[in-house]
């Protein structure tokens, strides 16, 4: 234990000792932040060269790249003032060529002047020369100016009349080459649908009768039977002083077929009333109907075409009712069909496809009676209405040229159709509508004055006219055609087309005694 003065030596070492061991950390602590100063220092140094040394490298790339780009700049210049020197020359150039262009003008207005006043002066000169002219003419001559002026259009006139025959013959040849398929069409649809005696002869079916007593019952009491049996069937009966017979009359070939046999079996049958009408009109349009169908299916069967749509098959059945120029229309397709495949097997066309077309080509003519137009549009419409191809339905209706031919194959059927219907025998005409059509032809030539004589001749297509060349020159025998074919078009009704030919002959005969 200490005693009091030693617990004070003992504070005093302890503190000593303390301030001691502080003073020396100090000093040590001094010592490191120094050489930490010294290192630090040394680094400042050498990033500070580093530094010294990457700005002068980069100050000496600024400089390359601006010299460089002052020399690009120096040599841009130079190049644009060369262009602008160029075209400053070519300028200048433009400039000399447009002086001397403008002295050449202003040379050749100068020299316009001086030729126009010589030929006012020479017009003024030529007038006073044609006036004295003309002076001097007229005292020559005894005309005056009028006079002579007259006496020149006649003479203009006549060489006008002589030009016009010769353009009238130019045009007349060329509008008969170019309108040959439209003369073809238009005479095709007027045979069709226009020759009136061929259709009085056509849209009418007769009846026999037992007596004559049975036109009273088909009459009935106050004309009902009659009545009915026509607003049934949609045909009128023609019930006249003809001994034994009734007329039925109807454009539809159908609705008088259907009459008749309705007709046929109500006078067999005896009991004639409206009731009764009614019930045996229904029965025969059953069994026509059934016959349409038969009829257009055989015609395909005949022709090996089959997967026809029973519309088309129906269409072709109401055919073989329709007659044109007595020709059966239902004969005459399948004919068509037959001819054109034996062309087209020979030429190596679709044999296939002429037959289909050949037998549909009419198709129109089922319903031309109820919708307007040419049979040959109207086939051609219900054929692409019912999925047949598009070549089918091109030779349907161009064969009457009414909408142009597109194949081979439709060219074959108008041949065809041509030659079925043009062969001798296919269609007739009676005796009595010949000679009456061939004697007003040749009226029509003879109603013309100066003509000696007219015949008609190749079935009255042709009519010869035989002039008197004193009392008809060249240019009225080309008049007399052109006047005798517009009469005939204007006052006759006949088929196809008619050529009009007139013959002027001088003859001068003399003997040697």
């Amino acid at each position: 234990m200490f005693t009091g003065a030693g617990w004070i030596v003992w504070l005093a070492l302890v503190v000593l000792g303390s301030v001691g061991g502080f003073l020396l950390g100090n000093r040590l602590r001094n010592r490191a932040i120094g050489k930490e100063i010294s290192r630090l220092q040394e680094e400042t140094r050498e990033k500070l060269a580093e530094a010294r040394t990457t700005a002068m490298q980069i100050e000496i790339e600024a400089r390359d790249k601006a010299l460089k780009a002052l020399q690009d700049a120096d040599a841009e210049v130079a190049r644009r003032m060369r262009d602008v020197n160029r075209q400053e020359a070519r300028i200048q150039e433009r400039r000399d060529n447009l002086d001397k262009r403008m002295d050449n003008l202003e040379a050749r207005e100068t020299r316009l002047k001086e030729r126009e006043q010589r030929l006012d002066a020479r017009q003024s000169e030529l007038d006073r020369a044609w006036q004295e002219h003309l002076a001097e003419m007229e005292r020559i001559s005894g005309l005056t100016q009028e006079e002579a002026k007259e006496l020149l259009l006649q003479e203009v006139e006549q060489e006008a009349r002589i030009d016009a025959a010769r353009i009238i013959r130019e045009i007349e040849g060329q509008a008969h080459e170019e309108a040959e398929v439209r003369a073809r069409e238009i005479v095709t649809i007027a045979i069709q649908r226009l020759a009136t005696d061929q259709v009085a002869e056509t849209t009418v079916s007769t009846v026999e009768l037992p007596n004559d007593e049975m036109k009273g019952r088909i009459i009935g009491r106050g004309g009902r039977n009659i009545r009915a049996l026509e607003s049934i069937t949609g045909v009128d009966l023609v019930i006249d002083d003809t001994p034994d017979t009734v007329i039925l009359s109807s454009f539809d070939p159908v609705r008088r077929e259907v009459a008749r046999i309705a007709l046929e079996r109500l006078i067999l049958d005896g009991r004639i009333h409206p009731g009764r009408i009614e019930s045996i009109v229904e029965k025969a349009q059953s069994e026509v109907d059934q016959t349409i169908r038969e009829k257009g299916e055989e015609a395909a069967l005949d022709l090996g075409i089959h997967g026809l749509p029973p519309e088309i098959i129906r269409l072709l059945g109401r055919l073989h009712y329709r007659t044109s120029y007595g020709q059966n229309v239902l004969r005459h397709s399948v004919e068509s069909a037959q001819i054109a495949a034996l062309i087209a097997a020979e030429l190596g066309a679709d044999v296939e496809k002429v037959k289909l077309a050949g037998l549909l080509h009419d198709l129109g003519k089922a319903v031309d009676h109820e919708v307007d137009g040419p049979h040959a549009l109207i086939g051609a419409e219900i054929a692409k209405r019912y999925g047949m191809p598009e070549e089918i339905v091109n030779a349907i209706g161009a064969h009457h040229c009414d909408m142009e031919q597109c194949s081979i194959e439709a060219m074959l059927i108008q041949v065809a159709d041509a030659i079925s219907a043009s062969r001798p025998g296919a269609r007739r005409e009676s005796l009595e509508n010949y000679i009456k059509r061939i004697k007003a032809l040749e009226q029509v030539a003879n109603s013309f004055e100066g003509v000696d004589s007219s015949f008609a001749i190749q079935a009255g297509r042709e009519i010869r006219i035989m002039v008197k060349p004193e009392e008809i020159d060249d240019l009225g025998a080309i008049r007399l055609s052109r006047d005798v074919a517009k009469k005939v078009e204007e006052s006759l009704q006949y088929p196809g087309r008619i050529k009009v030919t007139v013959i002027r002959e001088t003859r001068a005969t003399e003997y040697a005694q």
